[in-house]
């Protein structure tokens, strides 16, 4: 016996993706200030992609595993709800303590449990959306998500900004010169990344498992042993446009990983024509990307509402590839742009295409994979996401001296060309349809 999904009104959609907006508020807070924390506490330029190595490398190791043992949960909270609430009790935690750290080795091993418990809670959270939604709601149920998003991110980078506008300090520092200001958004951080998912937990319960699902759960073999060969399996099952869109996800996050490492230092660069972290410039150009940050996020939050009617009009690769060109040209011209009114132009370009990269990827993914090992193939999705970043973390430093000159404009610019490659690869991914679905 099949479940027949029902149609779920707009504002439930919204209530199951409140948990994302915690997830992201996260996010959001590591990619503004991590870069910067490192910097206060010694790091040198050249190896700040290295730092940022915990995300990839715990992506890439618990999001498939999650996925496949998130696929085999039967427990009274549901198959994915489990994964949800670990995951933002151990984020909430590493958030409060990161801007305490007293070394650069603290901060960057609470970065990898930070990011460790991030990646539990996200493919499952993923597939939680798959689950509960027929593919009709496909559309509406991911871009919610990536509305939520640029919520989380545009509150996380404006929160010190706004700490700053209701009469925060912004250079009151702490005996590791890590702004009040930046402690402060950590903590705020921390609340909302376990708030939100209760209200998901508390507002949403998972579709029941049918008979027939339990019984397959039940005959599947357990143990670690065969979690990895079903990772195995999916990977040699893969579908065609899942393994087309590989090549777009490795464009565009190596893009967006050189984005976030270094638009402080270019902004620095830019504007005050230094990147010492001690100075009130570097502090100064902090905020400022926090500003514009929020803003794209923001951008990100509207456009992935007013993305719906479009993508469901001219599909959701034509949407991708045009987000992906906006994107492309926006951070050409960032290095370009001195004044702080003019930078808020080139972020309307990448908001939309944040928003796009939250949600069209996966409503062409989540057309191509059988709906009972949706969680196995969220997670290794994931993958073409982290090894991008891994591939960045340990090539760009190697030319960021020579090819790139020292220069963090320059690392921006050539983010900017491969957004660009990326617009081009998702033209040439063909959307398939599993068995089942075709035949509805």
């Amino acid at each position: 016996m099949t479940f027949i999904k029902p149609p779920l009104p707009f504002w439930q959609i919204v209530n199951m993706n409140v948990g994302f907006f915690g997830i992201q508020y996260s996010f959001g807070l590591q990619q503004s200030n991590m870069s910067p924390i490192y910097k206060y506490l010694g790091a040198e330029e050249a190896s700040l992609p290295y730092l940022w190595l915990a995300g990839p490398m715990t992506g890439l190791i618990v999001q498939p595993i999650i996925g496949a043992m998130s696929d085999k949960t039967m427990s009274k909270m549901g198959r994915r709800t489990p994964y949800f609430l670990i995951g933002a009790v151990l984020c909430s935690i590493s958030l409060f303590f990161m801007p305490f750290s007293s070394a650069l080795w603290m901060a960057a091993s609470l970065l990898w449990i930070l990011d460790a418990a991030n990646n539990i809670t996200m493919e499952p959270y993923r597939a939680f959306v798959s689950d509960k939604l027929d593919e009709k709601q496909h559309n509406v149920g991911f871009l919610t998500q990536s509305a939520f998003t640029g919520l989380g991110q545009t509150l996380s980078y404006l929160t010190p900004s706004m700490l700053v506008w209701f009469g925060m300090n912004p250079d009151a520092l702490n005996s590791k010169n890590i702004p009040y200001i930046t402690i402060t958004a950590f903590i705020i951080g921390a609340f909302f990344s376990i708030s939100s998912i209760l209200w998901t937990v508390k507002t949403t319960k998972e579709n029941p498992l049918t008979a027939d699902e339990k019984d397959k759960i039940n005959k599947m073999p357990q143990g670690w042993q065969h979690t990895f060969a079903e990772i195995a399996d999916a990977f040699r099952d893969m579908p065609l446009t899942m393994k087309q869109l590989a090549f777009v996800k490795l464009f565009q996050w190596y893009a967006m990983f050189c984005y976030w490492q270094y638009i402080v230092l270019s902004i620095s660069t830019t504007f005050f024509g230094t990147t010492e972290q001690s100075s009130a410039s570097f502090r100064e150009a902090g905020l400022i990307n926090g500003q514009v940050g929020g803003f794209y996020n923001f951008i990100a939050f509207i456009a992935a509402f007013a993305m719906m009617p479009f993508t469901r009009k001219f599909g959701p690769k034509i949407a991708h590839s045009l987000s992906l060109v906006l994107a492309g040209i926006a951070m050409l011209c960032i290095p370009l742009i001195d004044t702080k009114a003019l930078l808020f132009i080139p972020m309307i370009g990448i908001g939309i295409c944040w928003a796009s990269m939250m949600g069209n990827p996966y409503i062409m993914l989540a057309g191509c994979i059988p709906p009972e090992r949706s969680g196995v193939y969220m997670g290794i999705f994931n993958m073409f996401i982290v090894i991008p970043m891994m591939i960045q973390i340990f090539t760009l430093p190697l030319y960021y001296d020579t090819l790139l000159g020292g220069n963090p404009e320059n690392v921006i610019r050539l983010a900017g060309i491969l957004l660009l490659c990326a617009a081009v690869a998702v033209l040439f991914v063909k959307l398939q349809k599993t068995d089942k679905q075709a035949a509805i």
